[in-house]
């Protein structure tokens, strides 16, 4: 029975195909839309985990909110890494200005910080060396600078030695980075790298220390490293809890995942209500075509169908019509999806094959849940009086 019924449902489909077509065209939309949104949702995310997780998950960075007449000294900060669990810690001072070579100039953005925040960051080195502490503690007007600071300025990466005029002050090339990883968080500009002490030296602004990053042994110890660090600073600021802000990278991914949840299940509500309303449309043209059909309706019945063979074929008729539009749906989410994750390389989408078989699921559903009235009505007709409809 269901294969017949499977048959005059195609059957049925295919001899008004633009209807059909129209028909589905809710159930296209709406799985079109939530497949799309949720892949690059997962994609965006995803690459911000990667992220994190390339970089690391015992990093933790401390912002000073309040200076004021109790400033925060490089030595208490460098201090703090010679607690057990430590493994390294850098202050981080920023501010942007322009860079000189002979040739042209640039905006840049420099940071101040000591030798730990390269291995903190995991910034490897193409040529040259890094910042030693000799350099912060001469406040030495030496610089590593980033992989296109190097292409921008003097067409080569082969810069070690060289000068650079950098916010007004030249400073001699330690080191170059290697190029960033095309990951799409990090955009293409120039960075300059200097000792903290010369930055707080040359700077109008950066005076003291108002951020640092701490690298734990691991991530186990992270807990332990955060209780640390907060027991120093509650105690350097008078248990001023206000005066500073902890932030580890395992809290900020929990509160990721958390938002990834919410957003997903907002846009699967969202393309939820555009596939009710493609259900919808399937009742509609479903009880069309059993208005249509109804001396069809009477011939069956006549010659021995009965009530539930009625029933079973609208109802598998309306699910055809919902899992059609479902697979159109699908297939033009992996064609956009793939479109876009090719302009996009630097994001990885791809489509969730949770969400393809929840929106298989929904479909076939919304295409039993709304064919039931139309099925029932037809299935409810009386041989003699659907043989005399014209």
């Amino acid at each position: 029975m269901m294969i017949q019924s499977f048959k005059m449902a195609c059957s049925a489909i295919l001899s008004n195909k633009m209807r059909s077509f129209l028909t589905m065209l809710g159930i296209i939309i709406g799985v079109t839309s939530l497949v799309v949104l949720v892949s690059l949702v997962n994609g965006a995310v995803a690459s911000v985990n990667e992220d994190i997780s390339s970089a690391g998950n015992s990093k933790m960075t401390v912002t000073i909110n309040n200076n004021k007449g109790k400033p925060l000294t490089l030595d208490e900060v460098l201090a703090m890494g010679q607690e057990s669990e430590i493994k390294e810690i850098a202050p981080v001072g920023e501010e942007s200005g322009t860079a000189k070579s002979d040739k042209t100039s640039g905006d840049v953005s420099i940071t101040g910080t000591t030798p730990g925040y390269f291995k903190i960051q995991k910034l490897n080195l193409a040529s040259g060396r890094i910042l030693k502490k000799a350099d912060v503690d001469s406040s030495s007007y030496t610089a590593v600078i980033n992989h296109y600071m190097a292409q921008q300025l003097f067409g080569t990466e082969n810069v070690t030695g060289r000068t650079v005029i950098i916010a007004g002050r030249q400073y001699k090339i330690a080191g170059v980075l290697q190029k960033n990883k095309d990951n799409g968080w990090n955009m293409d500009r120039m960075e300059a790298y200097v000792p903290y002490s010369t930055l707080m030296r040359s700077s109008e602004t950066v005076k003291y220390v108002n951020s640092f990053v701490v690298l734990a042994d691991n991530e186990k110890a992270m807990k332990a490293v955060e209780s640390k660090i907060t027991d120093k600073l509650l105690e350097r600021f008078q248990n001023d809890t206000k005066a500073f802000r902890v932030d580890n990278e395992m809290e900020f991914l929990k509160m990721m995942e958390s938002t990834n949840r919410t957003m997903v299940m907002m846009l699967g509500g969202i393309a939820g209500i555009s596939l009710i309303v493609g259900g919808i449309g399937i009742m509609n043209i479903m009880l069309v075509s059993v208005t249509e059909r109804t001396r069809e309706i009477g011939i069956r019945k006549a010659i021995g169908a009965d009530y539930a063979n009625i029933m079973v074929q609208f109802l598998v008729e309306a699910v055809v019509i919902s899992l059609m539009g479902c697979l159109i749906g699908i297939l033009l989410s992996w064609g956009i999806v793939s479109a876009v994750d090719q302009v996009m390389s630097r994001y990885h989408f791809k489509l969730s094959p949770n969400v393809i078989w929840l929106s298989v699921a929904f479909s076939a559903t919304i295409g039993v849940a709304f064919g039931s009235y139309p099925a029932n009505k037809a299935a409810k007709k009386k041989p003699i009086e659907a043989l005399r409809f014209s």
